[in-house]
């Protein structure tokens, strides 16, 4: 039979006008009903299309039996039923028109021999019928700027902000089930489960998101790569336009066996990756909790364009673990100038130098943080200065937190250079209510101090390489 050709558009998958879900409507924490919940709370405004012979309606929509049944066109199916039945759903698909579809189910190739074979089955029903697949074994997809939000598990929240970091990975770790979205203050535009790449795969992604103009900045999660030039060709290609970041695992023999249990694929040789990372100017992340920290920097900051590293802080002790972090991304602590020096001086003699410690004169100048947003906005100001880490105190007496605000109102759009920001404080809902307001002011807030200074490291060095 003549293969169709498959289409490398993937906005059916992000972008459909309708989506039919079939698979259960018994409420639970998984399935069908937590699907059409989480469309219909999350604002979707396309047509939601629930299938199933065993119901009438669920949460007010008519379901009905079949594919077959449905009046309009489908552009995406979201299957979640057992997987010796999604052969023959896949055929319905293709005798309906439906452009891609989403198999939530699993049992295939990640499970054993016979499962490897189903799988080649669907593949061969779908590309005979110009179907786009994403899985299986996954959790699907997100898409904040079109409120779409078809996750089958469970999240507690209906909406993700939307922002400019895309997220693909091979593990539904990175879905609204398993990720307090609702926290993250800095927004996503899109998140992608690929599961065992029967079909669409990393290097689909990657061309997808190139062209998205909602997404600035991409973070990936992978576990193997199904064509390693191509890879490198797409690779080579988006980070001309924008960075891309990838934590991979199955670096050791052991993490490598454990990939092909979870998703069916083989890892591929660390070293080939690291190879293929420099030469495409990927930037490679050491752990999957970078995955959600370090693309903020470039989500929201403005690119840097030095290596002069100002530091601005209330403990010393802390600046100097900083340097030497800094040293390993070839972060070099800036000078200050003439002019910021005086500032400095005059609020309190002798802290006009690098890094810049304020905590003797706080403890020392009566209401000092009431003059933290002229030291905030001279340091800024510094032309030996290319980026700035801030450290910063929260404790929630007084008005040192007050100030705090007013100081990065003050920068606000003012400076054309990074700042991360690294909290810390004796009462935990302070430091995170303070990162909250300043990342919903554009300001990334990193976890630890080490993933702040790596953000500007990965910033530099992101700066530095070209082709």
């Amino acid at each position: 039979m003549k293969m169709a050709k498959v289409t490398a558009d993937l906005t059916a998958f992000f972008e459909p006008n309708s989506i039919a879900i079939i698979g259960s409507f018994r409420p639970s924490f998984f399935g069908g009903y937590v699907v059409v919940k989480s469309l219909l709370h999350g604002g979707y405004a396309g047509r939601i299309v629930p299938v199933n012979p065993s119901y009438k309606e669920v949460l007010g929509l008519p379901v009905y039996p079949s594919l077959k049944k449905v009046k309009y066109p489908v552009d995406l199916a979201l299957i979640m039923i057992n997987s010796r039945s999604v052969p023959y759903v896949i055929k319905d698909c293709a005798q309906k028109g439906v452009k891609a579809a989403i198999i939530v189910a699993d049992g295939f190739a990640e499970r054993d021999a016979q499962g490897a074979r189903l799988q080649r089955e669907i593949v061969e029903i779908a590309n005979q019928a110009g179907i786009r697949l994403m899985g299986p074994n996954t959790a699907g997809v997100v898409n904040t700027h079109k409120q779409f939000y078809p996750c089958p598990y469970e999240s507690g929240y209906d909406s993700i902000r939307q922002g400019a970091i895309a997220l693909v990975s091979q593990t539904g770790m990175t879905n609204p089930q398993a990720f307090p979205y609702s926290d993250f203050h800095c927004g996503i535009s899109k998140i992608c489960d690929l599961g065992n790449k029967c079909d669409v795969d990393e290097c689909d992604l990657l061309q997808y998101l190139a062209d998205d103009e909602s997404t600035s900045v991409v973070g990936m999660y992978l576990e193997s790569i199904k064509d390693g030039n191509r890879f490198l060709r797409i690779a080579r290609s988006i980070t001309t336009r924008k960075p891309v970041l990838v934590v991979k695992a199955g670096r050791t023999s052991q993490g490598a066996k454990a990939s092909a249990s979870h998703t069916g694929s083989m890892a591929v040789n660390d070293l080939i990756f690291d190879a293929v990372c420099r030469q495409s100017r990927v930037l490679r992340l050491d752990t999957f909790a970078e995955l959600f920290d370090v693309p903020k920097i470039f989500a929201t900051q403005p690119p840097l364009k030095g290596n002069r590293l100002g530091i601005l802080t209330i403990t010393g002790g802390m600046a100097v673990m900083a340097l030497d972090c800094c040293a390993r991304y070839g972060l070099k602590l800036a000078t200050l100038g003439k002019r910021t020096v005086s500032l400095l001086d005059s609020v309190f003699p002798g802290s006009g130098h690098m890094p810049v410690d304020i905590g003797p004169m706080m403890a020392a100048v009566r209401d000092a943080f009431s003059q933290y947003p002229d030291i905030l906005d001279a340091i800024m100001a510094d032309e030996n200065i290319d980026a700035l880490l801030h450290i910063l105190w929260a404790h929630p007496s007084g008005n040192i937190i007050e100030n705090y605000i007013r100081a990065y109102k003050r920068i606000k759009g003012k400076h054309q250079k990074p700042i991360a920001t690294w909290i810390y404080g004796p009462n935990s809902q302070a430091v995170r209510d303070l990162g909250f307001q300043l990342e919903d002011m554009g300001y990334p807030v990193f976890k630890d101090l080490d993933t702040a200074v790596k953000a500007l490291g990965l910033a530099l060095q992101y700066a530095n390489t070209q082709f």
